[in-house]
């Protein structure tokens, strides 16, 4: 899917694939689906995932999450991606990474003093983005904009931390149920 968008990118003339995964949603959708298939080849291989791998998946998780919610909330239908490819990036990706985490339970519980683990991705994104915005004016999406104003770009950035955060409590908490596949320990 991220192929046929970057595709579509390319006919249209901005091959620029520093632009493509400026958009926090491909960068992450990529992310997250190696580290979905990484952790699914390792436990069909009967392997045990390392801790550190099963918590970036979390954070993958948490992102796509935090994704669909600030689209499918506050930006519906904005972008230049074709309709059923904004559909599947933003709500059918995320519901997918959502029924992995509810259903493989090949992993334990996350300890929550480490649910901080969430931000460093998009922190570092977001710090990428807005030099990026300051230095030659492109962001990504237009609530990021620098001509918006500081208190603007703080509420926004304050609003997707805190929506960050809340998906991450629920990645945590999801993380205490066994799952239906792939019970750890059984």
């Amino acid at each position: 899917m991220l192929g046929w968008a970057y595709g579509l990118r390319i006919a249209a003339g901005d091959a620029s694939p520093i632009d493509f995964f400026g958009y926090f949603t491909n960068l992450t959708t990529l992310l997250a689906a190696t580290l979905l298939l990484t952790t699914g080849a390792l436990s069909l291989g009967g392997f045990t995932s390392p801790r550190a791998l099963i918590t970036a998946r979390a954070v993958g998780v948490t992102c796509l999450l935090a994704v669909g919610a600030v689209y499918n909330v506050l930006v519906p239908g904005t972008g230049s991606a074709p309709p059923w490819v904004s559909a599947a990036l933003h709500v059918v990706v995320p519901l997918i990474v959502l029924a992995d985490w509810v259903c493989v339970g090949d992993r334990p519980a996350l300890p929550w003093r480490m649910l901080w683990v969430v931000l460093p991705h998009p922190v570092v994104w977001l710090a990428i983005v807005l030099a990026r915005g300051v230095a030659d004016g492109w962001v990504p999406y237009g609530f990021l904009l620098p001509s918006r104003g500081a208190a603007s770009l703080a509420l926004h950035v304050a609003g997707l931390l805190a929506a960050l955060l809340a998906a991450g409590a629920l990645v945590w908490a999801l993380s205490r149920g066994r799952g239906v596949l792939l019970r750890r320990g059984a």
